[in-house]
């Protein structure tokens, strides 16, 4: 589910350079997907 919403963040992002909608927010959504990415990576579920 994590890696749906960044890639949608990610769209959404591309699109906001491309065409000019929602401006900041994406750009704050996109940081905060980012963080917790790497959150996610470092403190990460273990798979035997």
């Amino acid at each position: 589910m994590l890696w749906s919403i960044i890639i949608i963040l990610i769209i959404l992002w591309l699109l906001g350079f491309t065409l000019h909608v929602g401006g900041g927010l994406i750009h704050l959504l996109l940081v905060i997907a980012l963080i917790v990415f790497i959150f996610n990576l470092v403190t990460g579920r273990r798979r035997p």
